[in-house]
């Protein structure tokens, strides 16, 4: 029963949703205008290549690499101004934490995050280099905010929820109001999903501007909150799982959220991170953007083949956030390349005479295949003592460059294994297994 109290937020009440209006959307626009940057929404080199106009909607360029700074303001603008003296507290693992810090000393009012000890660094420092008072609470996000509304109650702190209050979520639907000043023709606007917030304030700004345009949430498949959502009815706790895009993986959506959205939304889809890897790669390499996993979700949909419908219309994708650990780029960009057969991993039996793994590299240099990393196992070699494996990791211009390597590597040695996710995923082979595959 006291847990049940300390996590009551009067502002995010699943008995008595509140549902967001296009006039509390317009005048969050005039009420933040000064405070935030107008984003441009470009059309996309990717055009050509979908058979669609793609313009991507660049909300990453927000001073904290974020679409989370409208909804932040504008809830921080709205309070008395008791409140403002008092402090406000709210917890997240990163970009609403950003926010909440920078305007909240934009404005002078005291702020005070909650963050679980599997934040980003990073993220850490930034809101603490904004003056926000920074604690690390919790293994995950329900601890952390189990913990901020304690904090809220014992220090009378106002909570701000990052995605489920009204006026967040107000906010947060400036940005529709600017996709179609931007794009007046547009067709479909697809909106990455984690708690909600975005997509309700977006579909509420567009749909009451233009009706007829197309509203299609994206989540990740390792959470997808909304899709559980709209089947049952009403928001339900789904299990988080590792994901490249951690920003949308709130497990259940807000109640004002779903009350918003549920009677605007046209389409929810959800996308692999195979294919969230393919579109952060993507947008580096033909965008030059840095984007997140979360806010590369909308051009993952449409790599992957999930919007046919759409061939031929203007469709916007909104890339919410760039806020990416160095590290977690590294792998992205590399699972990406993977995922597209430019990375490739094989083993090959060759003789351990001197110049047999030259032989080798010659041949593999021959077509054009660049080889990254190269290893040797003597040990492990069952059979013919004469001989050596070798590990290689090469860069190939994509699946039919591949399938040369695999025809020139077959037709010269006798034990060879290519491996791959597909590989993996349907055999379950065991790594000694692995190694005595001979084709």
């Amino acid at each position: 029963m006291v847990f049940q109290t300390i996590e009551f937020d009067p502002m995010c009440d699943k008995e008595n949703p509140q549902k967001i209006s296009f006039e509390d959307v317009s005048a969050a626009a005039f009420r933040i205008q000064s405070g935030i940057v107008k984003t441009p929404c470009v059309k996309s080199h990717m055009s050509s290549t979908f058979g669609m106009e793609v313009y991507l909607k660049n909300d990453f360029l927000q001073h904290t690499g974020s679409f989370k700074e409208r909804g932040a303001r504008n809830a921080l603008l709205l309070l008395s101004k008791e409140v403002k003296e008092r402090g406000v507290i709210s917890a997240s693992l990163g970009n609403h934490s950003q926010a909440i810090s920078y305007h909240a000393n934009l404005l002078n009012i005291p702020a005070t995050v909650v963050m679980p000890n599997v934040a980003p660094i990073m993220k850490i420092q930034k809101c603490q280099s904004y003056g926000a008072n920074v604690i690390i609470q919790g293994h995950d996000m329900k601890e952390a905010k189990h913990h901020a509304m304690t904090l809220a109650k014992q220090q009378d702190l106002t909570y701000i929820n990052g995605y489920d209050h009204p006026h967040i979520m107000a906010g947060q639907g400036t940005m529709g109001l600017e996709i179609v000043e931007q794009v007046p023709d547009v067709d479909a606007v697809l909106v990455p999903v984690g708690g909600g917030g975005l997509l309700a304030g977006v579909a509420t700004a567009i749909k009451h501007l233009k009706p007829h345009v197309l509203i299609y949430g994206v989540e990740t498949e390792k959470c997808p909150s909304m899709q559980f959502a709209i089947k049952s009815n009403e928001p339900t706790c789904v299990e988080i799982r590792s994901t490249l895009a951690d920003g949308l993986a709130v497990p259940t959506v807000g109640y004002n959220a779903y009350r918003t959205v549920k009677n605007l939304i046209d389409h929810m889809i959800t996308v692999n991170e195979d294919w969230i890897a393919r579109a952060i790669l993507r947008l580096a390499e033909q965008e030059k953007y840095v984007v997140e996993g979360g806010g590369a979700v909308g051009v993952a949909a449409i790599m992957a083949g999930l919007v046919p419908e759409l061939v031929g219309k203007k469709v916007v994708c909104i890339l919410s956030g760039g806020n990416i650990d160095t590290t977690i780029l590294g792998r992205c960009l590399e699972r990406g390349l993977a995922a597209e057969q430019r990375l490739v991993k094989f083993k090959v039996t060759v003789s351990d005479r001197p110049g047999g793994i030259a032989e080798l590299c010659k041949l593999i240099a021959s077509i054009g295949v660049s080889i990254k990393d190269i290893m040797q196992e003597r040990a492990w070699v069952y059979g013919d003592i004469f001989s050596v494996r070798v590990k290689v990791v090469c860069e190939t211009r994509g699946p039919e460059h591949l399938a040369e390597l695999r025809e020139t590597i077959a037709n010269s040695y006798r034990e060879y294994y290519f491996s791959s996710e597909v590989d993996y995923q349907t055999r379950r082979t065991s790594l000694a297994s692995l190694d005595d595959v001979s084709h």
